[in-house]
């Protein structure tokens, strides 16, 4: 009788941690309907954070909303345009005798499969890529710390805060298939798990434990990818 209580009292927390971890699988394998999952889970975090008085977590989840629209379109997007460019630079190269492409500096195109039904690429993040990252990132993290402290009872301001801050990062870098986005999943979720044990979220410290074992292997299969 007990076990049927607990879970009457935390079906909605046991959930968004189901629809996490699917989110996480679908990630991993980049398939795109892991943005709609994101939306359902991320509505569902928005009153868990509320009621736990995490202000800026339950305000990342409005964030997560946001970029699983956008990720969804760049992902589709992103896809077509990679295909008109590989076109583009089919089309301009040098003709051999049979009209068969010359390979130059770039070497001849190909595809795999259908071009139009092509996924967006991994890619390694660059150099100025990070810099700007880093850059927003202590912005971030240091205007929610200062909001957190001085307007919010919140009981962690700089957990919440570097956390949050962080995952905006990352989610931004998913949104556009940047293959070192998992270690900062890697950083988050670790702690993440740190965090809500603290404050007796049992099933969510589950969640993020599984989070981190699979960023790893996020981490390895994207590597294959690149």
């Amino acid at each position: 009788m007990g076990l049927i209580d607990w879970l009457s009292d935390n079906y909605i927390e046991i959930f968004g941690a189901v629809a996490g971890i699917l989110y996480v699988i679908l990630e991993i394998r980049q398939n795109i309907w892991l943005w709609p999952v994101g939306i359902a889970t991320s509505a569902v975090y928005i009153w868990i954070f509320f009621t736990s008085k995490f202000y800026a977590d339950m305000s990342l989840q409005g964030y997560y909303l946001v970029i699983s629209i956008l990720g969804w379109y760049w992902w589709i997007r992103g896809a077509r345009h990679q295909v008109k460019s590989t076109g583009r630079r089919a089309q301009g190269m040098e003709q051999g005798p049979n009209n068969s492409p010359l390979e130059g500096e770039q070497g001849s195109v190909s595809y795999e499969g259908n071009p139009r039904t092509q996924k967006l690429k991994v890619t390694r993040i660059n150099l100025k890529t990070a810099i700007i990252l880093t850059t927003v990132f202590s912005i971030l993290i240091a205007v929610m710390w200062l909001v957190l402290d001085r307007f919010t009872d919140s009981p962690v301001p700089g957990w919440d805060s570097f956390i949050t801050a962080l995952s905006i990062i990352a989610t931004w870098m998913l949104a556009r298939k940047i293959y070192e986005h998992w270690y900062l999943w890697i950083v988050v979720n670790t702690a993440s798990v740190i965090l809500f044990y603290t404050r007796g979220l049992y099933p969510t410290v589950v969640l993020y434990i599984i989070y981190c074992g699979m960023s790893f292997v996020g981490l390895r299969e994207w590597k294959r990818s690149l």
